[in-house]
């Protein structure tokens, strides 16, 4: 790639994440203001266990989030996240029950799953030019049913594996910090946020997803191997796929053939929510991690004050319905 393109391609993303700013400014106002509420409203939400609480639930779907903004962000979609996650679980219990193996190969056995996964859709996807939300809509529907033939629709537990619990529910800070009381799927959830957001912005793969969100044909007029490199980014996300899988698998116990499905649509909405552009080429992991955040408390918030579950969809959708006009407002001032 030459200099000049190198250039404008800096200058593009500079000015589309100077746009994502300010969506993320706006979403943590609206993050802010839900706590404010909610915890004037009941006293329950505001106690140091409530919180807890909201950060699990809030850990596998920042995740599989996060798996999903770098995928939204190079103008692509992927609706097969929340099976693809089960099926990296059900990998991973596959090998260290059903086979005997140690967790110290089924939890690779997890990554390498949603790897080859996110690659072989990632491939569909770059080589026969089948649109995304088709590729990933088959992939979806296929590994859900893959899901419930391999483990013949039932949970395959991890009872012979104790150690598994420290991947998600069990809390390593306490030890140091009594009381505290951390679940460790928090500090995961960080951990994958700090390394996707290094990948965004301090890496050539990161600088060819905003590209080829922003202009794919200018990428691949400027000698870029575009189909290569989008193999890359749906394998990375799959990657992702199998780390929230093992921390919704370690948080349950088992390897649940049937609970996949749904994750996708709270991750898009995450994703969304934290001003990642579904026409691509914008988007930070911070934002998402807000997103993720709002979903979360939106939904405990409501739950605490005894508001049918029903509703918790309509205020989600409504919340998400209006991120995306305000990012196409955005995107047209700009």
């Amino acid at each position: 790639m030459s200099t000049t393109t190198a250039v404008k391609i800096e200058n593009e993303k500079s000015r589309l994440l100077s746009v994502a700013a300010l969506q993320k400014a706006v979403a943590f106002a609206v993050l802010l203001l839900l706590v404010a509420f909610f915890s004037l409203a009941s006293p329950v939400f505001f106690s140091w266990l409530n919180a807890v609480n909201i950060m699990t639930a809030t850990a596998v779907n920042a995740v599989l989030g996060i798996a999903c903004t770098l995928v939204i962000i190079s103008a692509g979609i992927d609706l097969s996240v929340g099976t693809l996650m089960t099926f990296c679980a059900i990998s991973t219990a596959i090998i260290s029950i059903n086979w005997g193996l140690p967790l110290w190969i089924g939890v690779p056995g997890a990554l390498a799953t949603g790897a080859l996964v996110g690659a072989f859709s990632g491939s569909l996807i770059a080589y026969l030019k089948i649109p995304p939300f088709i590729v990933t809509l088959g992939f979806m529907r296929a590994l859900y049913g893959l899901n419930v033939v391999v483990t013949s629709a039932k949970p395959i537990y991890f009872d012979d594996q104790p150690s598994y619990g420290l991947i998600s529910p069990e809390s390593s800070i306490s030890a140091l910090i009594p009381g505290l009381g951390i679940p460790n799927a928090v500090f995961v959830m960080v951990l994958v946020a700090i390394i996707a957001s290094i990948i965004l912005n301090r890496t050539i793969l990161g600088r060819f997803i905003y590209a080829l969100g922003s202009n794919e044909e200018a990428v691949r007029l400027s000698g870029v191997n575009v189909n290569l490199w989008k193999v890359g980014i749906y394998a990375l996300s799959g990657t992702i796929c199998g780390i929230a899988g093992l921390l919704l698998s370690s948080r349950l116990g088992s390897a649940q053939p049937a609970i996949g499905m749904g994750y996708e649509l709270d991750a898009i909405a995450a994703t969304v929510i934290g001003g990642t552009s579904l026409t691509g080429g914008r988007g930070t992991i911070l934002g998402t991690i807000i997103g993720a955040f709002i979903i979360s408390i939106l939904s405990n918030g409501l739950t605490v004050l005894s508001v049918a579950d029903e509703w918790k969809y309509v205020a989600t959708g409504a919340i998400l319905v209006t991120a995306v006009y305000v990012d196409m407002r955005l995107r047209n001032r700009a």
